[in-house]
């Protein structure tokens, strides 16, 4: 079987059908493959808009998936911390797309929440939090928070490809994808697109706890399928920091060793962990940068040193 990218894996049954046939995991050769599913979800055939996605991405240097199996774990919250703090330099351009299509939280986290977006003179323009940093949601469509996204997947793809073929993006250092959870339309859509233009890398936000590691470990399996390099995996809430005496104490006890054990175990880099500070649900009700207004915080120290490595990483 193939993988999303098109390309054929070391793992694939020997007749593989290839990744453009009608038969890519519907074939009797496709039969037992650890692919399959994978493969049989996929769309078939060469997207016509494909190369204008190619040609409109072409001046973003470096674009970042975050992701995680597992809803919950904080994806929404380092996206946009990552952007706040990555935009610290006024040299540094900065986008998010927010692809969760049926639950967009950028436009309050990043303080937006009442922006539309406006049409250009070639697509979309996305909103700009500050100078060098734009957002891109459905959410701003909306006519309230509340409103509930009823959508199936092709509709879903459709839009993210107008998020990535009809937004004037411009020339950034970074466009960030903060994704739902799990392994789904959203996720096979993005990489799809991206095909082309190629992806950094993949930051995967987990928690401490078995139940999140064990989705987080199918998320890893996607991006190993998905040839999408993983730049390593954030434990988001690894503990409790008092932000009077910042003591910190446990909240999820790593009962199987945590992100770190997972880490070893897998052979991918832990970029680090990040323990809960209530002022960092505050920042983002709020949509200011919490490593701006809470310098002192160890979350602070934590998220800066991660997103150091990961400047490092992709530079």
């Amino acid at each position: 079987m193939s993988d999303i990218n098109g390309q054929i894996p070391d793992n694939a049954n020997e007749h593989c059908p290839g990744p453009d046939s009608e038969q890519a995991g519907k074939a009797d050769g496709c039969e037992g493959c650890p692919n399959q599913q994978i493969c049989a979800t996929q769309a078939r055939g060469p997207d016509p808009d494909i190369p204008i996605v190619t040609e409109r991405l072409q001046g973003i240097k470096h674009k970042i998936l975050v992701l995680s199996g597992k809803g919950g774990v904080g994806k929404s919250t380092f996206t946009a911390q990552l952007g706040f703090a990555l935009a610290t330099d006024e040299d540094t351009d900065v986008g998010i797309v927010d692809i969760d299509i049926c639950g967009p939280s950028m436009p309050r986290i990043m303080g937006c929440k009442d922006e539309e977006i406006h049409g250009a003179a070639d697509g979309w323009t996305p909103v700009y939090v500050q100078d060098n940093l734009a957002v891109m949601s459905i959410g701003f469509m909306l006519p309230s928070e509340e409103e509930p996204v009823i959508w199936r997947g092709p509709k879903k793809n459709g839009l993210i490809k107008q998020f990535l073929k009809d937004v004037e993006w411009g020339s950034l250092d970074y466009l960030l994808f903060d994704t739902p959870p799990g392994t789904s339309d959203e996720h096979l859509s993005v990489v799809q697109f991206l095909r082309e233009s190629g992806i950094t890398g993949a930051v995967v936000v987990t928690t401490p706890q078995e139940v999140a590691l064990q989705d987080v470990r199918k998320e890893l399996d996607f991006c190993k399928k998905a040839r999408v390099p993983v730049l390593g995996v954030v434990e988001n809430m690894s503990g409790f920091v008092c932000p009077g005496c910042h003591g910190e104490s446990k909240i999820f006890y790593p009962t199987t060793g945590g992100a770190k054990a997972m880490c070893e175990e897998l052979g991918i880099p832990l970029l680090g962990s990040i323990p809960l500070d209530p002022r960092i649900g505050k920042a983002c009700d709020f949509g200011s940068s919490f490593t701006d207004t809470c310098p002192d915080s160890p979350a602070t120290k934590a998220y800066l040193d991660i997103i150091s490595k990961i400047k490092s990483l992709v530079n």
